[in-house]
């Protein structure tokens, strides 16, 4: 694991969506609320067309241009590893159109409030890519071969995936017209929403890949440290917090009045906030356990799980900041404000960048050898600069120049987070600051991390699996339960749901 370059689709396909859908979905969603359906088609069907010529095109030239491209990205890597990135660079770019015009279906099926299917669609994308992995496991092939067959079946689990939405969007009552009128004012107006949208999602995507840059300076293992963690990362941001900001996006979008505008925008806070805390407490106190059952298998040992576990623990700081500024961002998308969100992700990725380039060299120097913590002999505190290249390339253990990259992006998302809220505030009436609905969460924040941990302490003998099965359970009601005692309202509609449930049962 700590030799085999490793790609994230994951985050790329959710950022692919969210641009076109913060441009695309509030156009159509107010000509869908005015009852202009033909307008509305016809938009739809120019935005697709001229989508299609434009990734074409895009993925021609990522496809000729790979082997430049993964020299770039990775400049640490040996020739080998370049040229395996770069095929895996080949075979994924070919792949990009798809995803792209599934995130145009998602934003169809969204402004007609049918949210299922186009969320339920990645999961096909992702069962391709591990039945191929499963293959390649079962057939014991070597991780160069396995990892060709992973990024093939990205590129088969795309098609799947766009077919499987497109076939949603022939059967709904707006019927779509393709054409390339560029010139319908309403494809302008997504248009002139777009750019500043791509430019901000594109400066997070070329984030991505200065941390890819970063990591490959560190010690051999720091980018499949990084990549792995990132698994887990992207997974509560895209299940809650992407979720619930694609379904206020079509009802902001339709209703822009500054006081409805901040009762969802309310609502969304407190959502995102409730959820994404308590994914932050499960991933910090059992997040070695989760990574031990996930990715602990062959080379990859309890010390390797130790690190992943550390870079997700580093990036799960930051998760409610993230969350909290996916609503804000909607609600400025919804008031055709695209701006302030690509400024805010500028801001954010420099002060990622600045922060993790300061940690990561000295931290490289530390490595985690039979689960404890060590030094590099001869190191000393505020060490700045790479290792030596004999130190880099063969490490006996793994090192925790992941974790600087990972502090420096949990603070960013934070200051983003309070910029994006000063903006919104301009334009939306609001009931409290953004960080009210987490101050009230903490009592039940700080129960839950202590019950975690000390069941995590009693079961200090038991496997990971026991571990996940107790642990995550216990923390998750010692949450719910505090919190309602504290009157958070989706911790008592989760037990006024569950008292139903049980009484249909009886």
């Amino acid at each position: 694991p700590r030799s085999t370059p490793l790609y994230s689709s994951a985050a790329s396909d959710v950022y692919k969506r969210q641009s076109l859908s913060s441009s695309f979905i509030p156009v159509y969603s107010k000509l869908l609320s005015e009852g202009k359906e033909k307008e509305a088609g016809n938009t739809a069907g120019a935005v697709a067309s001229l989508l299609i010529a434009f990734t074409g095109a895009l993925s021609l030239l990522g496809i000729l241009i790979a082997r430049p491209i993964a020299k770039l990205l990775t400049p640490g890597f040996s020739a080998e590893k370049l040229d395996l990135t770069a095929d895996l660079i080949k075979i994924t770019t070919a792949g990009i159109g798809f995803l792209v015009l599934a995130a145009w279906c998602l934003g169809v099926l969204n402004s007609h409030r049918k949210f299922f299917l186009s969320y339920v669609a990645p999961v096909i994308w992702n069962a391709a890519q591990i039945v191929i992995l499963y293959i390649a496991i079962s057939k014991d092939w070597d991780p160069i071969k396995a990892a060709r067959a992973a990024a093939w079946g990205l590129f088969i689990g795309g098609i799947l995936q766009l077919l499987f939405q497109f076939f949603a969007v022939s059967k709904l009552r707006t019927k779509i017209f393709f054409s390339f009128s560029w010139k319908n004012e309403h494809v302008r107006e997504i248009i002139k929403r777009f750019n500043p949208t791509i430019l901000g999602r594109g400066v997070v995507q070329i984030s991505a890949y200065f941390d890819l840059i970063l990591a490959s300076l560190l010690v051999t293992g720091a980018v499949a440290a990084l990549m792995s963690a990132q698994v887990l990362y992207v997974l509560p941001v895209s299940l809650f917090a992407m979720s619930i900001a694609a379904a206020e996006l079509p009802e902001m979008s339709r209703d822009t009045d500054s006081k409805h505008l901040g009762n969802r925008l309310n609502q969304g806070i407190k959502q995102t906030s409730f959820l994404m805390l308590l994914t932050s407490v499960i991933y910090v106190t059992t997040g070695d356990q989760i990574i031990g059952v996930i990715f602990q298998w062959g080379s990859f040992d309890r010390d390797d799980s130790i690190v992943v576990a550390a870079t997700l623990a580093a990036y799960s700081l930051g998760i409610p900041a993230i969350g909290v500024s996916r609503i804000y961002q909607s609600a400025l998308y919804a008031h055709g404000d695209t701006k302030t969100p690509a400024f805010s992700a500028t801001l954010r990725v420099m002060i990622s960048l600045i922060i993790g380039l300061l940690l990561m060299f000295p931290l490289d120097r530390l490595f985690i050898s039979n689960s404890a913590l060590e030094k590099v002999p001869g190191s000393i505190a505020g060490d700045w600069g790479p290792l030596s290249q004999s130190l880099r390339s063969l490490p006996e253990n793994p090192h925790l120049g992941a974790v600087g990259l990972a502090i420096g992006s949990a603070i960013a998302a934070w200051a983003e987070m309070l910029f994006l809220a000063r903006r919104a505030n301009k334009k939306a009436t609001l009931e409290s600051s953004p960080c009210s609905p987490m101050v009230k969460l903490l009592p039940a924040t700080f129960s839950a991390l202590m019950i975690s941990i000390i069941a995590r302490w009693l079961l200090s003998d038991a496997n990971a699996i026991i571990n996940c099965l107790v642990c995550i359970p216990v923390a998750t009601l010692t949450y719910i339960a505090v919190s309602s005692k504290n009157g958070v309202r989706e911790s008592l509609v989760l037990i006024e749901g569950f008292k139903r449930k049980l009484q249909n049962f009886k």
